[in-house]
């Protein structure tokens, strides 16, 4: 049984979040950077042998009114990209959950100013989260 990632991704920062063994629970993994595609696919490939990885949910940043913005369209060209890993890619409504992360570490008291990976890890475990509950 393995794992599935959520990929939160951005042009300079990626939140990553992994499902537990029976795809049910999301937990924040980490935020890397964002070097370029053959970093990614160096770093994809090593995670998924070592954490069993067997799917990727992306967050699709869609605008308010549904439609493909420009981030939209980089984050369909990068999961072209990796691909070639040959992992199944599923995708995810991911509008407002960078709001909903920041509120979350509000409440826990951690500043959301200089913890920018931790609202991207964040943001990944809540689309993922929302992804496992309507697969289960």
């Amino acid at each position: 049984m393995g794992r599935i990632l959520g990929v939160d991704y951005g042009e300079s920062r990626i939140g990553l979040a992994l499902s537990d063994n029976t795809k049910s629970i999301a937990f924040p993994f980490k935020t890397i950077k964002n070097k370029n595609i053959d970093f990614l696919l160096k770093f994809f490939r090593k995670l998924n042998s070592e954490k069993n990885i067997e799917s990727m949910v992306i967050g699709l940043p869609l605008g308010m009114n549904g439609k493909d913005t420009l981030q939209t369209k980089n984050v369909r060209i990068f999961s072209k990209s990796i691909g070639i890993l040959g992992l199944p890619i599923f995708f995810q409504d991911e509008r407002l959950t960078s709001i909903s992360a920041k509120k979350f570490l509000i409440k826990q008291n951690i500043k959301t100013g200089h913890n920018k990976d931790k609202i991207d890890e964040i943001a990944a475990t809540i689309f993922l989260q929302q992804f496992l509950d309507m697969n289960n």
